[in-house]
Formats: structure tokens, sequence, C-alpha cells
């Protein structure tokens, strides 16, 4: 007669035939039934007691558990890093790397175990006052004189409120290298401004200069935050209010007024002699041109009337006589040009005396 075991160990994987009966090889016989959890678990159990061998019957569920809640145990390692976070793995409660967004693995709890942060929210820090929910007010902004009253390069007191922006660039440094990164953001801006505030000028602080000590500021900061190690990134350095101190901010204004009166009049000034400067040059140019231009015509003239006296005398030496009468001619020419003349021929003899009105006779021609 069989043993269990041995009927255990020659049945078919999907158990026997009803009846006790076995199909022939051409598939003839009656359907088998599934298979039994009972003899698959027996099974099982027998596979153990073979990697465990000596172990007593009643063990062996035991181990199996054990096994599995290993497998789990492993599986509970596996960890998710979103788009907007870092992993911080941490061993034994020591800080061992970062890892990046995705499907990640660590030796599961309590060998190791995973923070992640967000390091993508942009966090804001305000220096110098504080707004209503900060401040506990029900609305208005809070003024806070021992972080916004700063001495300028130009020994005046600035009153400047501003904003700090920032977002963890390495989180396993944000986390274990600094203790309180609210309080070391703000006092390393507060370091930076002052410095910044310290070599500037009012009248710059209030108007032109603020882009300028923001971008300063920012870099600053930026420095003291990487000595430190913090793993933050200042991303903005904002200037929400930067005015005189409340007690003397009406005669600061006073001073302004005049000081734009001031500007108003020498720039009303500036405008009158860039007028009147250019057309005086211009009068002053014309009166010279002129001057050059009569110098030069009387020069010409001067020597061309000397040129003409010099040919005159050539020829005067050349032919006296000749060059005598034209002379005469050209000299009575000019002289009588402009004169009514009548010409009266006195030896034409006795009776009417002939008479030649030429003035009269040169309007009958015109």
């Amino acid at each position: 007669m069989s043993t269990k075991d041995d009927i255990f160990k020659n049945e078919s994987p999907w158990g026997s035939n009803p009846g006790g009966g076995r199909g022939d090889g051409n598939g003839s016989g009656e359907r088998r039934q599934p298979p039994n959890i009972d003899d698959l678990i027996r099974k099982a159990q027998g596979s153990v007691g073979k990697i465990f061998p000596g172990g007593k019957g009643s063990n062996k569920p035991i181990i199996l558990a054990i096994l599995i809640l290993i497998v789990l145990w492993g599986l509970s390692g596996l960890y998710r890093v979103l788009p907007d976070e870092q992993g911080v793995v941490l061993r034994f409660g020591k800080f061992v790397k970062t890892t990046q967004p995705g499907l990640n693995y660590h030796v599961p709890f309590p060998v190791e175990r995973v923070l992640t942060p967000k390091v993508t929210k942009v966090n804001r820090i305000d220096v110098g006052f504080r707004s209503a929910s900060d401040s506990g007010r029900s609305s208005g902004v809070g003024d806070v004189p021992e972080e916004s009253l700063m001495l300028t390069g130009d020994e005046n007191i600035v009153n400047i409120d501003y904003s700090v922006f920032w977002v963890i660039k390495d989180a396993g440094k944000f986390l274990f290298n600094i203790q309180s990164p609210l309080e070391t953001v703000k006092t390393a801006s507060e370091t930076a401004m002052r410095e910044v505030i310290a070599k500037s000028k009012i009248q710059s602080i209030l108007t032109e200069g603020r882009s300028k000590i923001e971008n300063e500021v920012t870099t600053i900061t930026q420095g003291i935050l990487d000595e430190y190690g913090s793993g933050i990134q200042v991303t903005q350095v904002q200037t929400q209010k930067a005015d005189p101190p409340d007690q003397v901010i009406d005669a600061f204004r006073d001073v302004q007024a005049a000081r734009a009166d001031r500007e108003r009049s020498k720039n009303e000034a500036e405008g009158y002699a860039n007028d009147v400067i250019p057309r005086a040059r211009g009068e002053a140019e014309k009166i010279l041109q002129q001057a050059e231009a009569y110098k030069k015509e009387v020069v010409a003239k001067a020597e061309g009337e000397a040129s003409r006296f010099i040919a005159i005398y050539n020829e005067y030496v050349s032919a006296k006589q000749v060059t005598q009468e034209r002379m005469y001619l050209e000299t009575m020419e000019k002289v009588l040009a402009d004169i009514d003349k009548v010409i009266i021929d006195k030896n034409s003899g006795s009776g009417v005396v002939p008479y030649l009105p030429l003035p009269e006779i040169k309007k009958k021609s015109q």
C-alpha cells in the first residue's frame, strides 16, 4: 500500500481524474480537476524543507512567512521623487546622498530613510517690515526700524524695506548644514544690504540706483550662503520702499523740491545759453567771412589796377603819342558819359549854326 507522500509525489500537478482513474495517452477519459490549494502549499513546504533540511514540518509555514516578509521589506526600499522634489537619503540618521526625481531605491527602514523636500517652491523673506499675515495685524504693513534704518555713504540715514526670494538648491546641505535657514537668509541679506548702502549716496538710493543695489545685494548674499554651504539659491532681491526716516521726511521733501527747482533753473539757463551762444558764433563767423571776402576783393582790385597801370605804362613807353590820345579819349568818355551833349560845328560857315542834339536822338532811337 502506498504512503501519503508517494501518492503526493506520483500525482499529476493538476490533480487526479474523478474516481481515481487516469486518461489514456490519446486524450480519452474524464477531464482533470483544478489544482488543490492544500496540495500546492504542501509542495511549497517540501521545497522549503529541502532548503532548510532538518526543520520540523510545523515550522515550515513560519519560514515561508518570514521569506515573504523579507521580500516585502526589501521592496519597501523603492521610493519615488517628484519633479519638484529632491530625495535626501539618511543612513541611521546621517546624511548619505541626494537623489534626483524619478524612481529610486534605498536600504529599507530602519537602516535608511528618505526625506523629499520641495526644491522648486519660491520662498520669501521680508526685511525691514512685516506683512499683515506675519505681524498679526488685520491689515496694513508693520515697519521694523531696527532692520530698515541704514547709514548711507554720504552720512545720511535711509529707511529701506526689501524682500528676498530664494529656493532650495541642494536639499541635503539645506537640511543639515544650517540650523535655521530662514534666519540665515535674513541675516545674510541684511549684512549685504548694509554693506551696499554704506557705499552708496542717498540720492542714488532714492532714485535711479535701486536696480544696481538689488543686483549687488543678490550677489553678496549668495556668496555668504555659499560659504556656509547652505544649499540655498537666491533668485531675487526686490526693494519695496526707500525713503528718509519718518521724522525728517517732510524736511527732506522740501530739500528735494529745492533741488528740483535748482535743476529746472539750471536747465533753463543752459537752454538759453545753447540758443544764444550758437547764434552769436554764427554772427561772428558771418562777419569774419564778409571781412575776408572784402579783403580779397580789395586786394584783387588793387592788383588788377596795378597790372593795368603797368600794361598802360608799357604801351606808353612804346607809343607815347598814341597812348596819350587813347588815355585822353577814355578819360573824356568817362567824364562825359552822364552829361547831355550838343555838338556845334563852328567851322560850318555863316548862316544857321549846325546843331546836333545827341540826347534827343538817343531818346528817339530808344
